[in-house]
């Protein structure tokens, strides 16, 4: 049944999270993967599938400065494996039958729902960056990065290089913390709950004002921990995507003052 069939569902409190909330939701994310790791690995497979076909691509178009815009994009795009690990880790809190029919049913069921067109908000936001990094390639370096062959590390520590990575750096964290303010909330409640998509990036918008310190941090988090995955050939990804996916959850539950007890979780 449709949100114009039934109505929306209402929305749950906001309440307040701590940053010692970040070490405690991380653990469940560690907790909920090493119960159910298969799922995690598959998940988030897809991300390190794209990552090396991208690599290669680039790789031999003698193009590879373009994998460091496109790492600095991929908190962007990284909600996208989250909607499947929330559901593993809404069955394993509610104790529900954690089956890979189940699972996938209730992911693929999403097309009906709201969260593609979520999902189109987020890839409308990784192509516009992307559009923005070729600019500011453009305005910093001119042609000189385009010709095949350059050097990585003479473009970006050479010339305007330093001054390049500093501002898309900077660009990049904006558009990674405006979609982080509109997914960290907006993406579980469209899981969980029947409401429209707008309505759940405003919901996500006044939770993170309401918690800024925490929602930082936690942002933060978030974007070092995939640096880090991204480093070894895009390997760390099959581990800290889903820990970070399952917290994600978690951290959404506390959000909505409705995440169990940790004891209670473990048990």
């Amino acid at each position: 049944m449709t949100i114009a069939e039934r109505g929306p569902d209402p929305l749950p409190e906001i309440h307040r999270v701590d940053i010692s909330d970040i070490p405690s939701v991380l653990a469940q994310g560690w907790r909920d993967f090493l119960r159910a790791p298969l799922f995690g690995l598959f998940f988030s497979s897809v991300y390190v599938a794209g990552g090396l076909i991208l690599w290669r691509i680039y790789g031999v178009a003698g193009l590879e400065w373009w994998l460091a815009p496109l790492a600095v994009g991929f908190p962007l795009l990284a909600p996208f494996a989250a909607v499947g690990l929330y559901e593993v880790s809404r069955r394993l809190s509610s104790g529900e039958d954690l089956r890979w029919s189940a699972v996938l049913g209730v992911v693929l069921g999403q097309k009906d729902r709201q969260i593609p067109a979520m999902a189109a908000v987020i890839i409308v936001a990784f192509l516009f960056w992307v559009f923005v990094a070729h600019a500011l390639v453009a305005l910093f370096l001119g042609l000189r990065a385009y010709s095949s062959g350059s050097d990585v590390m003479s473009l970006f520590l050479q010339g305007n290089g330093p001054l390049l990575l500093l501002v898309g750096s900077a660009v990049g964290a904006g558009f990674a913390g405006v979609l982080f303010s509109v997914t960290v909330a907006g993406l579980p409640l469209l899981l969980e709950r029947e409401v429209d998509f707008v309505t759940a990036m405003i919901h996500s918008v006044q939770a993170v004002t309401a918690n800024i310190p925490a929602m930082v941090v936690w942002g933060m988090t978030i974007t070092v921990l995939l640096a880090l995955a991204m480093a070894p050939a895009f390997l760390g990804l099959f581990i800290v995507l889903p820990v970070l996916g399952h917290a994600s959850w978690h951290m959404y539950r506390r959000l909505s003052g409705e995440d169990p007890a940790p004891d209670t979780a473990a048990s």
